[in-house]
């Protein structure tokens, strides 16, 4: 599948054990800091459409904060009810302080 990137953060935008959600060409993207790592994900539980946006992120889980579905920020599983689908995952590259994110052409 082709792809390009598509500068969307600095690092320092988005604190250690957080998720920072942005509109990537009209796609709702959220970035996770885990640990030394990033890792792009889509912004909306695939549970009910609500943004994973101010959800806690634990270990390398994302929670819902609105009915507490998880998802892994590495892979997309949904980890727990009410959220059986996956959200999607995109590929992140890091140039220096800069986030790139491929986006699906």
């Amino acid at each position: 599948m082709a792809e390009r990137l598509v500068k969307a953060a600095v690092r320092s935008e988005i604190k250690p054990g957080t998720m920072a959600a942005f509109e990537i060409e009209g796609l709702p993207i959220g970035i996770c800091h885990v640990g030394e790592s990033f890792y792009a994900i889509g912004d909306l539980c695939t549970h009910d459409g609500a943004p994973l946006e101010g959800g806690e992120v634990v270990g390398d889980e994302i929670e819902c904060p609105r009915h507490g579905a998880r998802f892994d920020v590495k892979t997309g599983k949904a980890m727990c009810l009410p959220a059986v689908t996956p959200v999607p995952t995109y590929r992140l590259e890091l140039k220096g302080e800069e986030i790139w994110i491929a986006i699906p052409e």
